[in-house]
């Protein structure tokens, strides 16, 4: 290999990049990092970035080709953003990559960071080597593994090249890099060639690509060069030709300051030399986009300590820890229409706190079904005039459909979340409320308590009363809604003192 380490953009091997980058219509792509082995809020930082550029057309092996490694530690980085941004969307060169989105995404963020520019967010058009393996694979009559294979195990495979990987966690960051990482860094890209150069032979092989592609060719011939550009999709080859075209033109008959500046322009957005007919119908047929998102410019949180939240939802938890209060008035306050009798409605992650608010006499739901929808849960508080308890941060997306009535909760502990409740939204606890709703359904007491033999009467074929119960002289009472009876027994006693000293009633 022909290998060239870039490392000031005065040399003679900068000027021998540009120069090959304008000849080159086919490049491998890969970058090197050092390792992170702690938990960062930031991305690693890219120290090397290698171009293997084909040189030659179609006839030329790709052993005759050349590989540059640039030193992004000592280059400039403003000074190459531009270069290497109009390589990575120049559409007559054709882009090569192992799962390449990552090096993207960590290159472009290296570059947000030490060279104030955007970075990048496109590489296009571009090939990984996965598919192209798949391709081959595909070919051959051979089960395709839904395991993506390492780029080593592929070179083996297809080139019969053993491609160590022993210093891909070696420090990148560390100068002068050693004989055996330049050779490792050299080889990563050098191979995408190869394994390229395999895919085109058995593509070629196969016979003429994209009919289709040829039809529409000759129909446009005979466009102009503007007609070409205001086509809803531009065929690049023929865009190139026109280009190369207009440049001659201008230049031929170039005789004023303004005619010169015009040659430059041209010049300027024809800095490389147009795919050949093979190669473009090739990236016509097999080409790919690698884009990136919004939300691949922020590093992810570790999977062990769950998803990250989106911004929005960050933004409002940060809003809630700060003030910590509610911000009325609810949806049962009578200025609103409200019978002033406060209403929640407690999802599947706060549903022991259900339980709770009913033990304390607090009207306090539950979703119809198991596993409601967000929808459902907001058409029910709606409906129903209730806030919506919950733990679950995702829901404060919904707060603009119904304003004041979603609080989360912060507290895990069922006794004080009941606490946090009663705290935010200002509830006036007594005791004779304790124990006045049904735990079960939520539903309200009769207003006269049964006799034993009514309750007796009542409980048949539903629920069994315990036979110590009946030479004693106890009250009960049923659940208007779910039939369910309750005594005055040693439970209820325990669970009225547990709420009075939870509640601190007594001071």
């Amino acid at each position: 290999m022909d290998t060239h380490i870039v490392s000031s953009i005065d040399s003679s091997e900068f000027t021998h990049l540009t120069r090959t980058l304008s000849k080159s219509t086919v490049i491998g792509l890969d970058a090197e990092w050092k390792p992170v082995r702690s938990q960062r809020s930031t991305f690693p930082t890219v120290t090397l970035l290698q171009l293997a550029c084909q040189i030659g057309d179609d006839s030329a092996g790709w052993d005759e080709s050349v590989v540059f490694l640039l030193d992004l530690s000592s280059l400039p980085l403003p000074s190459i953003w531009e270069l290497i941004k109009d390589v990575l969307v120049s559409p007559d060169i054709l882009k090569l990559g192992f799962k390449f989105k990552q090096d993207l995404i960590y290159l472009s963020s290296t570059f947000r960071a030490q060279g104030g520019n955007p970075g990048f967010d496109q590489v296009e058009p571009y090939m990984d080597i996965t598919n192209i393996y798949k391709f081959l694979q595909h070919k051959q009559g051979k089960k395709i593994s839904k395991d993506t294979k390492s780029l080593s195990a592929i070179c083996e495979e297809i080139l019969g090249l053993h491609l160590s990987k022993e210093l891909q966690c070696s420090d990148w960051s560390h100068r002068p890099l050693t004989e055996e990482q330049i050779r490792y860094a050299a080889k990563d890209a050098h191979c995408l060639l190869g394994i390229f150069k395999i895919f085109q032979a058995k593509v070629i092989k196969e016979g003429p690509l994209c009919n289709h592609v040829n039809e529409q060719h000759q129909s446009n011939v005979s466009l102009g060069l503007k007609g070409i550009l205001e086509m809803p999709d531009c065929e690049n080859k023929l865009v190139g030709r026109k280009f190369c075209n207009a440049l001659d033109i201008v230049q031929a008959t170039a005789s004023s300051e303004e005619c010169e500046r015009i040659a430059r322009g041209v010049e300027v957005i024809r800095k490389t030399k147009p795919m050949d007919e093979s190669l473009w119908k090739i990236v016509r047929k097999y080409g790919e986009k690698l884009f990136l998102r919004v939300s691949d410019r922020n590093p992810k949180a570790s999977r062990r300590k769950g998803k990250r939240l989106s911004s929005v939802v960050v933004c409002e938890e940060k809003q809630l820890e700060n003030y910590g209060d509610w911000q009325g008035p609810p949806p049962w306050d009578i200025s609103l229409g409200g019978d002033g009798c406060p209403k929640f409605l407690c999802d599947v992650m706060v549903e022991g706190l259900a339980k709770h608010l009913r033990c304390v006499g607090v009207d306090a739901a539950v979703p119809h079904s198991r596993k409601p929808e967000p929808r459902e849960l907001i058409d029910q508080a709606y409906k129903e005039k209730r806030v919506l308890l919950t733990r679950d941060a995702k829901l404060l997306r919904h707060q603009y459909l119904i304003k004041n009535q979603i609080y989360r909760v912060n507290n895990l502990l069922k006794n004080e979340q009941l606490l946090e409740v009663i705290e935010a939204f200002q509830l006036k606890i007594s005791e004779d409320q304790l124990m006045s709703r049904c735990t079960k359904c939520n539903g309200r007491f009769i207003q006269k308590p049964l006799t034993v033999e009514e309750a007796i009467e009542a409980a048949k074929g539903f629920q069994k009363i315990p036979n110590c119960l009946f030479d004693k002289n106890l009250e009960f009472w049923q659940c208007m809604d779910c039939n369910q009876l309750y005594w005055e027994g040693t439970q209820y006693h325990n669970a009225v003192q547990k709420f009075i000293d939870v509640c601190q009633l007594k001071e």
